[in-house]
């Protein structure tokens, strides 16, 4: 959980407070969307390359963390 603790900010001045790839304005629930709708790691890290793997492997344990 660390790694997502890293990536993974918080701040209510930021999409109202949604959990946010930390330096993005990309919210959890969005790359969630994405991956849900079929695209692959590598299909979201070519439409939003300043995202990294990591980033996005660290939102999928964040929404799956108890």
């Amino acid at each position: 959980m660390t790694e997502a603790k890293n990536r993974i900010v918080v701040d209510p001045k930021i999409m109202g407070g949604k959990p946010v790839i930390k330096g993005t304005r990309i919210p959890v629930y969005f790359i969630l969307e994405l991956l849900s709708n079929g695209w692959s790691i590598d299909d979201i890290l070519r439409e939003y390359p300043y995202l990294s793997r990591e980033d996005i492997l660290a939102a999928i344990k964040y929404a799956a963390r108890p």
